[in-house]
């Protein structure tokens, strides 16, 4: 989830909680009032018929609720003494109405002259309810605007203010270290952004100056060592070709020649697995796999004859893909090589050219390999010293460059797999 939704979202729960809240305390209040105010005309409606019973003598003929809005019933001393005003909410039967109609009704004692009476007045609730009702219903609306409003309110808000770290970020996205693009600007006078670029920038700076000097010295190894390799081997080959060579010296001018040689192709691998790490391959174009694959399998004829393995390729599209075609060779043909190589006598590799991917599958030992570790350097399944062990890490860095695919499965045969584009 995005940070500016992670934000909206907590955000909102805030909003939600905070308002559900305030919204049943004001209700509550509200009803809290409109029944005091009920009760104080209650009280006030009290005072009046008990004040006007000292001049009409009638009113305590008052027995029920048909002709007024109260009733007066004679009641002992003890009664009335142990009596408080108390409220409650009833029902009545209205003349004028076909339905029992909510009220509030008060209870309360008094003395006339000698006498002690019980008084209840009431007073009809509906509009009161009605209003209740209403205030609920607006409550609830209001409460709904409000959340809505203050959350699109907040998203518009959010949204300008993360707007500096998504142009940032949109930068990043297509920032290369080895391009001399501009560093990335944030248009922003908010505190932490103007931190956030500085610190991007300065690690930014770092990294060019690292990448850098990765750069020269890979550049500078490849001629620094291979130089006196070939010097050394040359040098090696013409003592060799020397008759008054002793035969125990051949035989060790051989070993060293062999190393030498060795030497010389270990230090060509990790050349050339260092620049795909370090992305200095850029002369990207369409590549047509299929002529790759026939161009490899016949560089490796000879090598497959003098092995005894047959190879064999299967069509069913044209593969195409869009990247550097001297890493799509050597792709292909670190995988034909390594099948090769670790076939057994007699054995077959067969090579199957899909649409949006191609495989390599071969004989070999009967067992699988340890798919956790194929791809790892100096990773060997043979003691030959012919192995580099850098071959299937080649090729697992190029296919990481370039967001392919590869993998490894064994069925009776080891089968690898690279799938591209929208093979995935």
């Amino acid at each position: 989830m995005k940070l500016l939704n992670q934000s909206i979202k907590y955000l909102s729960v805030s909003i939600f909680l905070i308002v559900t809240v305030w919204s049943a305390i004001f209700y509550v209040n509200m009803l809290d009032e409109i029944h005091d105010s009920i009760d104080d005309g209650l009280d006030n409606y009290k005072l009046l018929i008990i004040k006007r019973t000292e001049d009409d003598e009638q009113i305590f003929e008052q027995k029920d609720f048909e002709e007024g809005n109260f009733t007066i019933h004679e009641i002992s001393e003890e009664e009335a003494l142990g009596m408080r005003d108390y409220f409650t909410d009833t029902l009545l039967y209205m003349e004028n109405e076909d339905d029992l109609e909510p009220v509030r009704m008060l209870t309360s004692a008094f003395k006339h002259k000698d006498s002690y009476y019980q008084l209840t007045v009431f007073n009809s609730t509906v509009e009161e309810d009605d209003l209740i009702e209403d205030l609920f219903y607006s409550i609830i609306w209001l409460y709904l605007i409000l959340v809505v409003s203050i959350i699109l309110i907040n998203n518009v808000v959010l949204q300008r203010l993360w707007k500096p770290f998504y142009a940032l970020l949109n930068d990043l996205k297509s920032f290369r270290i080895d391009k001399e693009s501009p560093l990335p600007k944030i248009n922003s006078d908010t505190k932490e952004f103007k931190e956030l670029e500085e610190a991007l920038n300065s690690l930014i700076i770092h990294a060019r100056e690292t990448y850098s000097n990765q750069k020269k010295f890979t550049e500078n190894a490849s001629h620094e060592l291979q130089t006196p390799l070939a010097i050394i081997s040359t040098k090696l080959e013409l003592m060799l070709e020397k008759e008054s060579l002793h035969p125990e010296n051949v035989e060790n001018v051989g070993q060293i020649l062999q190393t030498i040689q060795r030497l010389t192709r270990l230090n060509k691998s990790l050349l050339l697995l260092t620049k795909i790490e370090n992305k200095q391959f850029a002369d990207n174009k369409s590549v047509h796999f299929n002529q790759l694959v026939n161009q490899s399998v016949e560089d490796l004829e000879d090598f497959a004859s003098f092995r005894n393995v047959e190879i064999a390729v299967q069509k069913t599209a044209d593969l195409y893909q869009n990247m550097d075609e001297s890493l799509a060779s050597i792709l292909i043909s670190n995988l034909l090589r390594n099948s090769i190589f670790h076939n057994v006598e007699g054995g077959k590799v067969q090579v199957k050219i899909k649409e949006n991917s191609f495989l390599v599958r071969n004989s070999g030992k009967g067992k699988a390999l340890d798919n956790s570790k194929i791809f790892d350097r100096f990773q060997k399944e043979t003691t030959n010293n012919s192995s580099t062990g850098l071959g299937l890490a080649i090729v697992h860095a190029i296919c990481r460059l370039y967001g392919f695919e590869v993998k490894y499965s064994y069925d009776g045969e080891h089968c690898f797999e690279v799938k591209m584009g929208k093979g995935f």
